[in-house]
């Protein structure tokens, strides 16, 4: 009854995995030209190779590259872009952690012109991926609205794009084109990586978005149909997972509060077919909002941790996943972490073998709930 044959299976886990020493070195190696890219490419593939192995030998049907074809989980997607350029944040972004609260600026990424892609992003890294698993393949992209989230209008070039509509339609576009290649490469899991969704439900940055001119109450609906213009066209054996992140950086993050103001538009206007969902502490809110969650689609509960070392009781674990229940039924629900382990370089809250615990742990408890992984 709980077997799955397509994705998301009952474990699974949300993209970023630690980077080994070796890679995180040639990387800097790279960046400096001490290595050439052909070196720093082979280190990358021997890298994945052993994270691919980690993951089918702990027993996760869906596979991942754990990012390491990346420096970040959003620029080296979105940097691809033509006439996206990195500037000094328009936005102050207050990390929370277990330490109190810091205020930053991070960089925002800035639309200079037209939008165009020049060719595959991400298809020759699935390509790769693909070749070395036995498992099913899965691919991880920031979400189109992440181009916008950090300045809204102010970000995006009026010469280019005097119509907000045109931008988006252009974003939708180029996303579109590269879920094309991918899947014309065999994908047919892909997750879209959101936080602003998340975000949208936190007072603060919520005051901070209309600061810079935009409507919080009225963007939920404008990101809905930038993302289903984006995955329209997708081919129907095509699984789209979204991910909701409310920020993951060596145990920060960044926003807090329940999905109850999004939850209705969520579950019933993306037309994605799963949801990863953060619940690994008291910021996420309740289960309550699954209570929109149709029948056709599934809520990865990430109800594991990345934010700290501290492994979770698999009793409690169960207990949790009992609570989700008696809101969306057993089958419409599955287990992961809440994020990925190192959205970037050295962005990581543990050890590798913390990591290694909490993969099993995922796996280990699935298998005592639903019969399988």
């Amino acid at each position: 009854m709980y077997e799955r044959t397509t994705p998301p299976f009952r474990s699974d886990q949300v993209g970023s995995l630690i980077r080994p020493d070796a890679l995180t070195e040639a990387r800097r190696l790279a960046g400096a030209k001490q290595i050439s890219a052909a070196d720093l490419q082979r280190i990358q593939h021997e890298a994945i190779r052993d994270v691919v192995r980690l993951q089918e030998e702990i027993g996760f049907k869906s596979i991942t590259d754990g990012e390491f074809n990346r420096g970040s989980w959003q620029r080296d997607f979105l940097l691809k872009l033509e006439n996206v350029a990195l500037v000094p944040s328009k936005m102050s972004v207050r990390f929370h952690t277990a330490e109190g609260v810091k205020d930053r600026a991070p960089p925002s990424l800035e639309v200079k012109g037209k939008l165009a892609r020049r060719g595959g992003i991400f298809v020759d890294d699935f390509k790769f991926l693909k070749s070395v698993t036995r498992q099913t393949p899965k691919v991880t992209i920031p979400s189109p609205t992440v181009l916008h989230f950090r300045g809204g209008r102010k970000t995006i070039s009026e010469k280019a794009y005097p119509d907000m509509n045109e931008f988006f339609a252009d974003l939708a576009r180029v996303y579109r084109e590269e879920i094309a290649d991918l899947a014309a490469a065999g994908c047919r899991y892909l997750q879209i990586d959101e936080v602003n969704l998340a975000y949208l439900c936190d007072p603060h940055l919520r005051n901070e978005v209309a600061g810079f001119g935009e409507d919080p109450d009225a963007l939920p609906k404008t990101y809905a149909k930038l993302i289903n213009d984006a995955i329209a066209g997708r081919p129907k054996d095509m699984v789209v997972g979204l991910h909701l992140c409310r920020g993951n950086f060596a145990g920060a993050w960044v926003a807090e509060g329940g999905y109850e103001p999004v939850a209705e538009l969520l579950f019933n206007e993306i037309n994605v077919d799963a949801y990863f969902l953060e619940y690994d502490s008291p910021r996420a809110g309740g289960f309550e909002p699954l209570r929109f969650l149709p029948q056709d689609k599934l809520a990865v509960l990430g109800l594991i941790t990345t934010k700290s070392p501290q492994l979770e009781k698999k009793d409690e674990l169960k207990r949790r996943i009992d609570e989700a229940s008696r809101i969306a039924p057993l089958e419409q629900l599955a287990l992961s972490p809440q994020c990925g382990f190192s959205s970037g370089i050295d962005g990581q809250a543990m050890r590798f073998d913390d990591e290694v615990q909490k993969l099993r742990l995922t796996v280990e408890t699935a298998r005592e709930v639903w019969g399988t992984a």
